[in-house]
C-alpha cells in the first residue's frame, strides 16, 4: 500500500484522515482548501508522519470564479490569465513542497458533437467547447505551449506536473500526437480517472476506455480510483469505493479489468482513492484497500470483461 493515497477536498477532514489514511500510505492529495489553517495542518501532518503531499489545482478555494485554469482557451487573454493564476498558486504553496500539482486537461474540454454530454459534470459553461469550433491544429499548438510551460515551472518550483484527462475527443484517442508530446516532455505525467473513463465509454460509442488505459498508463503518475454504476436508468453511486462484489454485468465499472491493465503497464503508479468512503462500512473500506492491493500485486485472470449495461 506504499503507493496508495487519499484525497482531502475542501479542507483537512480529521475524521476522514483518521479513518481512511493507513500507515505506509504514500500521501494525500489536497484541493480547494477553504482555510490557511487547514493547509498548515496538512503541512504539519505530512512532516510529522513523513507522507507526500500532492495538489489537485487549485489548492485554495475562492481564488477564481472557475475551478480549473483555462490554459488552452481560444482567447489569448484568457490563456495568459490562466498561466498567471497558476504561477501565483505555485508561488504561494512553495512552502508546502508538493510532490506533484495536477491540472485537468484539456481545458477547456473539447467535446465531440456526436455525443450526448448531459450527464457530464461541468462547473461552468466556459469549461468546454465543441470540436467543430476548435481545430486539431489549435489543440496541438496549445497543448505544446502548456507542456513547455509546465515543464519549466515544474523545474523552477520542484514538482511533477500531472495532467488529468477530462472528457476526451479524437484529437487525443484517435492520434499519436499526445504520446509523442509526452515523450518529448518526459517530466510531464498523466492522471487517469477510472470513473471518467468508464462513464465516457458508456455515453460515447467511439470511445474505448480499456484502449486509453492500455495506451496511457505507462505515462501516468497516478490513478484516480472510484467506481460508479451506469444503467438504462442513469448514473448512480458516483464516487463509490471499488469492491469485488460490484459486477460489471449489473452496470458497475469493470475495475478488475482496468487494474489488470494498469498492473501490466505501470505497477508502481500511485493509486489515489477518489471515493466517498462514508458510503461504506469500515470493513468494506478495508476490503477495498486489500482488493486493490491484491490486483496490483498478483496476476489475475479477469472475470469482468462485459461492456454491456
Amino acid at each position: 500500500m506504499k503507493n496508495f493515497m487519499i484525497g482531502q477536498y475542501g479542507g483537512f477532514d480529521q475524521a476522514k484522515y483518521a479513518r481512511d489514511f493507513k500507515e505506509g500510505f504514500y500521501g494525500i492529495e489536497a484541493c480547494l482548501f477553504e482555510s490557511e489553517e487547514d493547509i498548515r495542518i496538512l503541512q504539519r501532518e505530512s512532516q510529522a508522519k513523513g507522507f507526500a503531499v500532492g495538489v489537485h489545482f487549485p489548492l485554495r478555494a475562492c481564488q477564481s470564479k472557475l475551478r480549473d485554469a483555462l490554459f488552452m482557451d481560444a482567447h489569448d487573454q484568457t490563456r495568459a490569465e490562466a498561466f498567471q493564476r497558476i504561477e501565483r498558486e505555485l508561488a504561494y504553496m512553495a512552502f508546502l513542497s508538493p510532490t506533484y500539482v495536477l491540472f485537468h486537461y484539456p481545458k477547456p474540454v473539447i467535446l465531440d458533437e456526436r455525443v450526448d454530454w448531459n450527464v457530464w459534470r461541468f462547473h461552468d459553461s466556459r469549461d468546454f467547447v465543441w470540436e467543430q469550433v476548435y481545430t486539431e491544429a489549435e489543440f496541438q499548438s496549445r497543448s505544446e505551449q502548456v507542456f513547455a510551460w509546465l515543464a519549466e515551472k515544474g523545474k523552477e518550483f520542484h514538482f511533477t506536473p500531472v495532467l488529468e484527462f477530462d472528457a476526451l475527443n479524437r484529437y487525443v484517442y484517435g492520434t499519436k500526437f499526445l504520446e509523442d508530446l509526452l515523450q518529448k516532455y518526459p517530466t510531464i505525467k498523466l492522471c487517469l480517472d477510472m470513473g471518467r473513463l468508464f462513464l465516457q465509454e458508456k455515453i460515447d460509442p467511439c470511445f474505448d476506455a480499456r484502449q486509453v488505459i492500455q495506451t496511457y498508463t505507462k505515462y501516468a503518475f497516478s490513478i484516480h480510483l472510484k467506481s460508479m454504476k451506469v444503467t438504462a436508468s442513469g448514473v448512480e453511486f458516483v464516487h463509490f469505493p471499488v469492491l469485488p462484489e460490484w459486477k460489471p454485468e449489473e452496470g458497475w465499472a469493470p475495475i478488475e479489468d482496468y487494474l489488470t491493465i494498469i498492473r501490466k503497464e505501470n505497477p508502481h503508479v500511485k493509486i489515489m482513492f477518489e471515493h466517498r468512503s462514508d458510503q461504506v462500512t469500515e470493513e468494506q473500506l478495508e476490503r477495498c484497500y486489500r482488493w486493490v492491493k491484491d490486483l496490483l500485486s498478483e496476476p489475475h485472470e479477469s472475470t469482468s470483461s462485459s461492456n454491456s449495461i
